[in-house]
């Protein structure tokens, strides 16, 4: 298999032609092609290839696809969707932005090396908005050096690194699911039966309750089926605070969870936004709860 290296990983790059042949013989999976929301009808093959330059996936492919985190989103309301769709509001949340550079220095350092990186001491201030106005994505060196810390605890522990070592650092996948196009990226693949998910968490010590507050079932069931090779799902977990490091098995009961949202997100993208009528029908959305 080639080898590629990026910073001090080594990254193997899957053999998409073995590869496809095994994710087709899947159930899940409707086709060798895959029909995004525009219409167009891509090969599998080529696509996964598109889909490691992050501009394709979280550009064309962030409208174009469900991803876990959209059916997420879909869950909580399908106007929030609505409003992403019409890139409306800010999904650049602390914790987005703190997951992004932990992942960047331990998976993919390359990235990490081509940040732009200012002195500040807060994001709420006129340097930190010019620098955003003239370069784009900007991160504080506060948010840098927790990242390059954070990534040294994990490097330094050796259960975590003998977990990931053999592994396929950012593996992409996608299919059609129910006859809509689904994507995802395995942090880690091992063996194309274990996948790993890097997680940072406020609390470790509440992670495997908060871990279905967060979706992060939805996450494990729905890579499961993007991957059917994989019999096993794992979050290596570390806390921001504490710098403590956890891994944590998904149980049975866990991934029937993730399913049941699974099914359900699907079933109201579809309510909703495969409609002609899609905007009066999200405008008419109401939620009924019991309290």
């Amino acid at each position: 298999m080639p080898i590629r290296k990026m910073g001090e990983n080594f990254i193997r790059v899957v053999n998409l032609r073995n590869t496809m042949t095994k994710i087709f013989s899947s159930p899940n999976a409707d086709s060798t092609t895959i029909t995004t929301f525009d219409g167009i009808e891509h090969d599998w093959e080529e696509l996964i290839v598109k889909m490691y330059d992050d501009d394709f996936y979280y550009g064309y492919l962030g409208k174009q696809a469900l991803s876990s985190s959209i059916i997420k989103t879909i869950l909580k309301s399908p106007k929030e969707y609505q409003r992403y769709l019409n890139k409306e509001g800010d999904d650049d949340t602390q914790p987005l932005r703190d997951g992004k550079l932990f992942h960047w220095r331990v998976l993919e350092p390359h990235k990490f090396d081509e940040l732009n990186i200012i002195d500040i001491a807060s994001k709420n201030t006129k340097a930190y908005k010019e620098a955003v106005a003239e370069l784009g994505t900007v991160f504080t060196r506060k948010e840098v050096n927790m990242a390059i810390d954070l990534a040294d605890i994990l490097h330094n522990n050796k259960e975590a690194m003998e977990l990931i070592a053999d592994g396929d650092y950012e593996v992409p996948q996608m299919q059609m699911i129910g006859g809509i196009p689904i994507r995802g990226k395995a942090d880690i693949l091992l063996h194309d039966t274990h996948i790993i998910d890097l997680k940072t968490t406020a609390d470790i010590s509440t992670f495997q309750w908060s871990a279905k507050k967060y979706g992060y079932d939805l996450q494990a069931y729905l890579y499961l089926q993007l991957f059917p090779e994989a019999e096993k799902f794992t979050f290596l977990c570390i806390d921001k605070k504490t710098k403590d490091v956890g891994i944590f098995e998904c149980s049975e009961e866990f991934l029937e969870s993730g399913k049941e949202k699974l099914e359900r997100g699907l079933q109201k993208y579809k309510d909703f936004f495969s409609v002609d009528n899609s905007e009066e029908v999200i405008s008419q959305f109401v939620i009924r709860r019991t309290i």
